[in-house]
């Protein structure tokens, strides 16, 4: 394979946004890739393509991410440049990315896990139990605001979007009283110091897949299949098959109040799913322990249990606030 391998006049592109956490996380693919091929960074080449959804964002950054077309326009150019050969591979936040590939594309490389807790951020209250009757809490998250509004219906939420750095200008301005960021996020940036601490699973469930990188590629790209092989993360695989079977069996998407965590013990794995209207006033809930083998069969048998369970028109309330 080393006659295959990337040099410095031929470098191995990573196609990425321009997000210092999206950085963060492509310079963290590279460094685990020329460890694994004791190889010079300059073997790679970071590409950073701006997307549609970074431009409405911009133009939209008070309107739900819903509205503007979902996260899927975070990652569309991204995906045209993988397939058109512009880049080699691309680097995602799991939590950010659908179900389904695009043809041609695989997903199937996960780097390590990281926390997978949201973090309460706020630079006056210590945490959201402190947080006073009428307080704005600010979050593009649907899955957040209804777990948030379920459990303090007294709140007043507004939204919330940009990077880690807007977000923190925008609690500085007074914009809002507080709001959640991903911890994993916070330390891939070195910025935990921001938070007030980590939000138990057991209090707030996670996104599906949050604190997960994956790598995309081409399908048919042998060489680039063979590389991402030696960095994935086999136990992050595990618990993502479980997590996106369960959100595949929903809707596939990441535009509906949708939370689960699979977390491994052994050969057993404990799966953990939630929905919830998008108002906050039902919330849903299932866990079940299963080898770890059988993890992506619980994760779509749970979807079908909860899909049940709701009914017709559960995710179509509109949110308040």
């Amino acid at each position: 394979m080393t006659r295959d391998l990337p040099t410095p006049a031929q470098p191995l592109k990573i196609g990425t946004r321009g997000s210092p956490l999206a950085l963060a996380q492509a310079h963290e693919t590279r460094d685990r890739l020329a460890a694994a091929f004791d190889l010079p960074s300059q073997a790679f080449e970071i590409v950073v393509i701006k997307t549609s959804g970074d431009n409405r964002a911009l133009i939209d950054a008070d309107k739900p991410l819903k509205e503007i077309g979902g996260k899927g326009l975070f990652t569309k150019e991204i995906e045209e440049a993988l397939l058109t050969g512009g880049i080699d591979i691309a680097v995602h936040s799991m939590k950010d990315m659908p179900v389904a590939q695009p043809a041609g594309l695989a997903l199937d490389c996960y780097l390590p896990r990281e926390d997978v807790r949201d973090a309460f951020v706020s630079p006056r209250h210590e945490s959201l139990a402190a947080l006073p009757e009428g307080a704005v809490v600010g979050s593009s998250s649907l899955r957040r605001r209804a777990q948030l509004i379920a459990r303090r219906p007294d709140l007043k939420l507004v939204e919330f979007r940009g990077n880690v750095q807007t977000r923190m200008k925008k609690l500085e301005s007074g914009v809002a009283d507080a709001t959640f960021l991903a911890m994993a996020g916070l330390r891939r940036l070195g910025m935990v110091d921001v938070s007030r601490g980590g939000i138990s699973p057991n209090d707030m469930l996670p996104a599906v897949a949050q604190g997960a990188i994956g790598i995309e590629r081409r399908a048919d790209d042998a060489r680039t299949d063979r590389m991402l092989s030696a960095i994935h993360d086999s136990v992050t695989g595990q618990r993502l098959a479980a997590e996106r079977a369960f959100l595949a069996g929903l809707d596939g998407s990441c535009e509906t109040p949708i939370a689960g965590l699979a977390e491994l013990d052994g050969t057993m794995l404990r799966l953990r799913g939630e929905i919830l209207r998008p108002d906050g006033s039902e919330v849903l809930w299932d866990a079940v322990t299963v080898p770890v083998e059988a993890g992506a069969q619980a994760g779509a048998e749970m979807a079908a249990r909860l899909r049940k369970r709701a009914g017709p028109g559960f995710f179509d309330w509109l949110p308040q606030g």
